[in-house]
C-alpha cells in the first residue's frame, strides 16, 4: 500500500468513525441497548480480573505473612544434612536418604546453632482442637503461636479483647467465636476434656474462616511428623550465608525475605500454561464472544435497514462498497469501545469496592494491595471490541451490496437465499460432529469443545435458510403468526442472530446437563454399598492397639437408646499376632488356585482379551463407600456385615464355630476348602494355610474374608477389635447419626458411618442452574428482538390500523414474534444439545467398550428439570411480550 491510499484509508476511517458517533448520539435507545450488552460480560471478566490479580499475592506479600515480625523462619525436621531451595520451599539429603528426627527439638537446642542475642518462638500453624457444639464435634483450625511476642505479634490482628499470656487462654477468630456461641472471657472445653477461656478475637489474613489461636507450651518428647513445627528467629545481624550453611548441615530448613544466595529458585522461570488448559478457555472464550455477537448483531441489522438512505446518498456521493462497510464497522468499534469503557469502570470500581466481601465470603482470606491486572484488562478491552467488530461484520457486508436505488426510494429488498452458506453450515455442523466423536474417544475435553464450536458455527450459518423455509410453510397460519415468520424473514439479518443465541445457549445447557445427569446416573449404577444400606460401622478413632473398647452390651445400650430394635456385634480385623516390628502389619487374602487365576495386570490396562476370559470376571464389585479388610469373627456379626439371608448365615456360622473361613466368592471354594495366605507389610516370611470354607451366595457382592479365630490362630494371626457393627432395622437420619455420636462419645473415641445406598452427590441444583443461564439468555434475546421487531415494523402496524385490525392484533404479533424467536431457538437448541450428548456419550462408550478392567458404560438420561424450564421459558416470553405490548395501534398521516 502506498502513502495515498494509507492517507486516504485513515481519512475514510476518520469519517466512518465521526458518523459512527453522531448515529450513536441520535439513536440513543439501541447504543444503550448495545453498551449493555457488551459492557454486562465486559463487567464480570473485569471484575474478576482485578480481584485475581488482587489474590494472587507477590513474593514480599507472602513472605511478610509467612514470617510476620522475624527475619527468617527455621524448620528442623532431618537430622541428615541438606541441601535445599533459595526461598526455603523444598530441601533434599546431600547424600542418600534422608534421616528425620523421632522427637521435636527443643529451643535450647536450636539457640545453640545460632548467634547470640538471637529472638526466636516456637509456631505450630496445626494442632488439632476439636469441641462438641449441638451433639456434634466440631473441628477447628487451631494454631500454636505466641501473640505477645515482637517477632510472632504481625501473624495476627487484634479486633477485639486482648492476646493469650497464659496456657489456658485462647484467642478466635470472628467466625470461631460465632460458631462457639461464646462471648469474651467465656470457658471453651475440648473433647479431651481440657478447658480454654477466649480472651480474645483476633484475624489471621491468611484465614478468615474458624481459627483458633492457642499459646505454644513445651512440647513433650514423642514422635514428630515433617514440617509440623517451625522458629520464628529475629537474628541480631543479617542472615549470611555461613549460618545458612552451618544450619543446613545440621538438617535445618531456612526461610528468609530474600533468596539465600549460591541457592537455585525452584520455578523461577516463567510459568507456562498448559496446553489443554489453555484450549479449553479458548474454546470456551470462543464460545462466550459468539453468544455476545450473536446477542448484539440484530441491534447493528436494524440500525443498518433504519440508514439504509444515508449509506445510499454515500454512495451516489461516490463511495465505493469498502466505505459502506467502514461506515457499519465503525459503528461496532464506537460501541465496542464504549461499552468496553463502561464494563472496565464498573467492573474494576465492584472489585475495588466488593473487596471485603470477596476476602470474607469467596475466599476467605485478605488480598494482596490494590491492583487492577492492566493487560488482563487491556486485553478484555481488545475483545469488546472485537465483539463489536464482528457483530457489526455481517450488517456491513449487507450493506455494501444493497440497491442504491432501492436506497434512496426506502424500498425493501427481500433477502436472496444463498445456498453457499446453508453448505457451509452443513459441512460445518458435520465435521462438529466428527470432531467431538473423535475428541471424546481419543483426545479428551479440548477436542469435544472444538467439535461443539464447529457444530455451533454451523448451525449459526444454516438458521437463515431454516427462517425461510417456515416462512413460506406459514402460509397456511392465521394472521399473527404468518406476520411474525413473515417478518423474521424479511429480517434474516436481525432474526437469525438472536435465534442462534438462544439455540446456542440451550444446546450448551442441554448438553452439559444430558452429560451431568448420565454421569450421575452411571456412578449410581455402579455404586456398591461396603455394607447393607442403612447399616451402621462404629469404628475406632485412636488406632488399633492405643486401648481397649467397651463391652457390646455398653455399646448396645447406648444405640438402642437412639436406634429402637438395633442390634451390636464386634468387629475385628486380621493383624499380626506376633508383628516383626512394631511398623509392621498384615494381610490377609483369600486366592484361588493358580490355574484360575487371571492372568492379566488390573494395573496394566488395555488387555481386549482379558474382557472375554472368564478368569477375569469378576462377580462382585469393590465397595464404594465403606472398606474392611479380611476379618476374625464367629459369626456373630455376619447379618450385620453381610446382609445375607438367615439360612446361609447359619450354614455360615457352623463353619466358623469348626475353626474355618467364610467367603464370598465361590471360586475361592476348591473342594470345600479355601487357601489364605498372609503377606507383611516388612520382609518378613509369607505365611499360608489351607482351611475348610464356606460361600455366602447371598446378600452384597462384595469380596469378603472372615476368619474364625482358630484360622486366625493357625495363620499367625490375631483379632484387632476395629469397633462395631449395627444392624438397623431403617436407615438412621442424619439427626439420629449425630444423636448416637453424642450418646458415644463418653464410652469410646467412635466414628459413626453409615453405609448409603447411592453416592451423596445431587445435581439437581446445577442442572437447574444450567438450565437458568440458558433462560435468562433466551428471555433477553427475545426481548431484543422484539423490541427491534416493533420498532422496525411501525409502518405495517400503521396499514393495519388504517385496515381496521382489531388493537388486540399488536398484543397477539408481540407474542407471536417473541414465539418466533425463543420458541424456534429453544427447540433447536433442545435438538442440537441432545444430538452433541448423544454423540459424545457413544463416542465415551465405545472407548469404555474395548477398556479392561471393564468400566460401566454412560446410559443416555435427558433431565426433566431442565428441558421442563427451557420450554417454560419460551412461554414466558411469549406472555411477557404480550403484557407489555401497548394494544393501541399506531396510525400515521400521510403529509400533501
Amino acid at each position: 500500500m502506498n502513502r495515498g491510499r494509507l492517507a486516504a484509508t485513515l481519512g475514510s476511517w476518520r469519517a466512518a468513525l465521526r458518523i459512527a458517533r453522531r448515529e450513536a448520539r441520535r439513536a440513543r435507545r439501541r447504543t444503550a441497548l448495545v453498551l449493555a450488552m457488551i459492557a454486562l460480560p465486559v463487567l464480570g471478566l473485569s471484575f474478576a480480573a482485578a480481584s485475581y490479580d488482587m489474590a494472587e499475592l507477590t513474593r514480599a506479600e507472602q513472605v511478610d505473612r509467612r514470617l510476620g515480625g522475624a527475619d527468617a523462619e527455621l524448620r528442623w525436621s532431618e537430622l541428615s544434612p541438606i541441601v535445599q531451595d533459595a526461598w526455603g520451599e523444598g530441601s533434599w539429603p546431600v547424600e542418600g536418604d534422608p534421616v528425620f528426627r523421632t522427637r521435636p527439638a527443643t529451643t535450647d537446642e536450636l539457640r545453640a546453632l545460632l548467634p547470640a542475642g538471637t529472638r526466636l518462638t516456637r509456631l505450630r500453624r496445626w494442632v488439632p482442637f476439636e469441641v462438641r457444639i449441638d451433639a456434634k464435634t466440631v473441628a477447628f483450625d487451631a494454631r500454636a503461636v505466641d501473640l505477645t511476642d515482637p517477632v510472632s505479634r504481625p501473624l495476627a490482628t487484634l479486633r477485639e479483647g486482648r492476646r493469650p499470656t497464659r496456657p489456658d487462654e485462647i484467642a478466635v477468630s470472628q467466625a470461631a467465636l460465632r460458631r462457639l456461641d461464646v462471648r469474651l472471657d467465656a470457658p471453651v472445653r475440648t473433647v479431651e476434656g481440657t478447658t480454654y477461656r477466649v480472651v480474645g478475637v483476633v484475624e489471621f489474613p491468611d484465614n478468615l474462616g474458624e481459627v483458633v489461636a492457642l499459646r505454644p507450651p513445651e512440647l513433650p518428647p514423642g514422635p514428630l511428623g515433617p514440617g509440623d513445627e517451625s522458629w520464628l528467629v529475629d537474628l541480631p545481624g543479617p542472615l549470611d550465608g555461613a549460618l545458612v550453611d552451618r544450619l543446613n548441615a545440621r538438617g535445618v530448613l531456612v526461610a528468609a525475605r530474600n533468596p539465600l544466595p549460591g541457592r537455585e529458585e525452584i520455578g523461577a522461570g516463567p510459568d507456562l500454561p498448559d496446553a489443554e488448559e489453555t484450549g479449553n478457555v479458548v474454546l470456551v472464550g470462543g464460545l462466550g464472544l459468539l453468544e455476545v455477537v450473536l446477542l448484539v448483531g440484530p441491534a447493528f441489522a436494524v440500525g443498518v435497514r433504519r440508514r439504509r438512505r444515508d449509506l445510499a446518498l454515500v454512495a451516489v456521493a461516490g463511495g465505493d462498497a469498502a466505505h459502506l462497510r467502514r461506515i457499519v464497522l465503525a459503528d461496532g468499534v464506537v460501541l465496542g469501545a464504549g461499552g468496553a469503557v463502561v464494563g472496565l469502570l464498573l467492573g474494576t470500581g465492584a472489585a475495588l469496592a466488593g473487596r471485603p466481601l470477596v476476602e470474607q465470603y469467596l475466599l476467605q482470606q485478605r488480598l494482596g494491595a490494590y491492583r487492577v491486572f492492566p493487560a488482563a484488562l487491556a486485553a478484555i478491552a481488545v475483545v469488546a471490541v472485537l465483539a463489536g467488530v464482528l457483530a457489526a461484520l455481517a450488517p456491513a457486508w449487507a450493506a455494501a451490496r444493497q440497491d442504491v436505488v432501492a436506497g434512496l426510494a426506502g424500498r425493501r429488498e427481500p433477502p436472496r437465499p444463498r445456498r453457499r452458506w446453508l453448505v457451509l453450515g452443513a459441512l460445518l455442523t458435520v465435521a462438529g460432529a466428527a470432531v467431538a466423536a473423535f475428541g471424546a474417544t481419543r483426545t479428551g475435553p479440548t477436542g469435544v469443545l472444538a467439535g461443539v464450536v464447529l457444530g455451533e458455527l454451523g448451525l449459526v450459518f444454516c438458521t437463515p435458510t431454516l427462517i425461510g423455509v417456515l416462512a413460506r410453510a406459514g402460509r397456511l397460519l392465521p394472521l399473527a403468526p404468518r406476520l411474525a415468520l413473515r417478518d423474521a424473514s424479511r429480517n434474516r439479518s436481525s432474526a437469525a442472530p438472536a435465534i442462534s443465541a438462544v439455540m446456542a445457549a440451550v444446546a450448551g445447557s442441554v448438553a452439559l446437563g444430558v452429560y451431568v445427569a448420565s454421569d450421575d446416573a452411571r456412578q449410581r449404577a455402579a455404586w456398591q454399598p461396603g455394607l447393607p444400606p442403612g447399616h451402621v460401622l462404629l469404628q475406632r478413632t485412636d488406632g488399633r492397639t492405643t486401648g481397649t473398647l467397651p463391652t457390646v452390651d455398653e455399646v448396645a445400650e447406648r444405640v438402642r437408646a437412639v436406634l429402637p430394635g438395633a442390634t451390636v456385634a464386634p468387629v475385628a480385623a486380621a493383624g499380626c499376632a506376633r508383628p516383626a516390628t512394631p511398623e509392621d502389619y498384615c494381610v490377609a487374602t483369600a486366592v484361588r488356585p493358580t490355574e484360575q487365576r487371571c492372568p492379566y495386570d488390573p494395573v496394566d490396562p488395555g488387555h481386549a482379551a482379558a474382557r472375554t476370559d472368564p478368569r477375569c470376571v469378576r462377580p462382585f464389585r469393590d465397595p464404594s463407600d465403606l472398606y474392611l479388610p479380611a476379618l476374625v469373627d464367629d459369626g456373630t456379626g455376619l447379618p450385620a456385615l453381610t446382609g445375607a439371608p438367615a439360612g446361609e448365615v447359619a450354614a455360615a456360622r457352623r463353619t466358623l464355630q469348626a475353626g474355618g473361613v467364610v467367603v464370598t466368592d465361590p471360586r475361592q471354594l476348591v473342594d470345600g476348602r479355601v487357601r489364605v495366605e498372609v503377606s507383611h507389610g516388612t520382609l518378613a516370611p509369607t505365611a499360608d494355610g489351607t482351611l475348610p470354607g464356606y460361600v455366602l451366595r447371598g446378600g452384597l457382592p462384595v469380596d469378603r474374608l472372615v476368619l474364625s479365630p482358630a484360622a486366625a490362630s493357625t495363620l499367625g494371626l490375631a483379632a484387632a477389635p476395629l469397633g462395631y457393627l449395627v444392624d438397623t432395622a431403617d436407615p438412621p437420619t442424619d439427626r439420629q447419626r449425630d444423636r448416637l455420636a453424642a450418646e458415644l462419645s463418653g464410652v469410646a473415641p467412635l466414628a459413626v458411618q453409615v453405609s448409603a445406598a447411592g453416592p451423596p452427590s445431587d445435581q439437581r441444583p446445577l442442572l437447574l442452574l444450567l438450565a437458568g443461564a440458558a433462560g435468562v439468555i433466551t428471555l433477553g434475546a427475545a426481548a431484543v428482538a422484539t423490541g427491534l421487531a416493533a420498532a422496525e415494523g411501525r409502518r405495517d402496524l400503521s396499514t393495519l390500523a388504517a385496515v381496521g385490525a382489531d388493537p388486540r392484533v399488536r398484543r397477539v404479533l408481540s407474542l407471536c414474534q417473541a414465539g418466533v424467536i425463543a420458541g424456534l431457538g429453544s427447540v433447536l437448541g433442545i435438538l442440537a444439545g441432545l444430538g452433541s450428548a448423544a454423540i459424545i456419550l457413544v463416542s465415551l462408550n465405545r472407548r469404555y467398550a474395548q477398556s479392561w478392567p471393564v468400566e460401566p458404560p454412560y446410559p443416555l438420561v435427558v433431565p426433566g428439570s431442565t428441558l421442563t424450564v427451557l420450554v417454560a421459558v419460551p412461554v414466558v416470553a411469549m406472555v411477557g411480550a404480550a403484557l407489555l405490548t401497548r394494544s393501541r395501534l399506531p396510525v400515521e398521516r400521510r403529509l400533501d
